[in-house]
């Protein structure tokens, strides 16, 4: 049992891209609290509402996001992005400059960014967090390779580098995080997911729906479901990732609406589920393997990295995947149920980021 003299107390703080960052945290934070340490969160908006109402008990800091703007064209995301590289070098030298004072103010032992780069430090141990060491785009190879080497420089000003996938072949990420040379001090820490499997749970739902993502495509994506589910004879929930907001409407006699739904009981009705249909978000992936769930995945248009994955893990049979534009709901279920879906073979190692932050926490001696 610790002391409150040996206490050590850990900055965690997400990425604002999407809530999957925010999420994929929270498994941390609860080893991060059973061995012993204290846990502070940054975060604004939607992630803040998320992660204090998974931990009510523990500090929360207000810190701006990178706070990028989406399009409502897919095609032009890449070049939306390119236009925001200002904006996000300004809100990295932001951050640095808050870190430094928020170390001394909060007596922090370390730090862990969830993909945010510039929460790095010189004098305490700092972990970079992200399964994309190659950063895909809609250009193509030299404005992969050039992001690759800004994406380096920055990551290795941390102590460490965790990557949430699996080293050897049998991985979720591809080449995002298996690229030909790695950061140093590069650790892989298996799947990180909130959700823990359950057997003979009783099927409550022939289709749960997750709708997730920046706006405008989150609200694109809910509008085509609503438009299309209404005419199917299915039991149905859709999630439609609006924390903060926990209201519920019923579509359909047989189909419910709900704004967000907390890890417990979202985890619950993954796993009533006969399939899902979700974003090809990586911390979405994470936890349909880890629950084992057949997913229907409609990458958010655009995203590079997401239609990647999307094509990635079809490939390897583990998810059936189709794009937004070509969506149809009636379709896509059947032919899901023709696909031959394959199950993810790494049941065994699902409780691996355990020991690695087992390791992290006691090198703080």
């Amino acid at each position: 049992m610790s002391t409150i003299s040996t206490r050590k107390t850990i900055l965690i703080v997400p990425l604002d891209w999407g809530l999957g960052h925010a999420t994929r945290d929270i498994p941390l934070i609860h080893e991060l609290l059973n061995a012993g340490c204290k846990v502070v969160i940054a975060a604004e908006g939607k992630h803040a509402s998320l992660l204090q109402q998974e931990f009510p008990e523990l500090t929360l800091l207000p810190l701006p996001g990178y706070r990028i703007q989406y399009t409502q064209k897919g095609w032009l995301f890449g070049w939306k992005i390119i236009q925001q590289i200002p904006k996000i070098l300004n809100a990295i030298k932001y951050e640095q400059e808050w870190l430094q004072k928020i170390v001394k103010e909060h007596l922090i032992d370390a730090v862990i960014s969830d993909n945010r780069f510039g929460l790095y430090h010189s004098t305490i141990p700092t972990v970079f967090i992200s399964h994309q060491l190659l950063i895909k785009t809609p250009f193509g190879g030299i404005a992969e390779k050039w992001l690759q080497w800004l994406n380096y420089r920055y990551i290795r000003r941390y102590s460490a580098c965790w990557i949430p996938d699996y080293a050897d072949a049998n991985n979720l990420s591809g080449i995002l995080a298996h690229p030909s040379v790695l950061p140093p001090n590069t650790t892989y820490l298996g799947c990180l997911s909130r959700f823990e499997d359950r057997p003979n749970i009783p099927q409550q739902y022939d289709l749960l729906v997750l709708i997730s993502g920046p706006e405008p495509q989150r609200s694109n994506l809910e509008k085509i479901v609503l438009e299309q589910i209404r005419a199917l004879p299915l039991r149905a929930l859709i999630v439609s990732g609006k924390p903060g907001t926990p209201e519920m409407q019923q579509i359909t006699p047989r189909v419910q609406q709900v704004n967000h739904m907390n890890a417990k009981d979202l985890n619950e009705a993954m796993l009533a589920s006969k399939m899902v249909l979700s974003r090809s978000g990586y911390t979405t992936l994470m936890d349909l393997v880890k629950l084992n769930k057949k997913a229907i995945l409609i990458p958010t248009p655009g995203q590079s990295e997401q239609e990647y994955l999307g094509r990635f893990l079809m490939k390897k049979g583990y998810f059936y995947n189709i794009p937004q534009h070509a969506f149809n709901l009636k379709e896509a279920l059947e032919a899901a149920e023709k696909f031959e879906f394959k199950s993810f073979e790494h049941e065994q190692d699902m409780e691996q980021y355990k020991g690695v932050v087992k390791k992290f926490v006691e090198s703080l001696g």
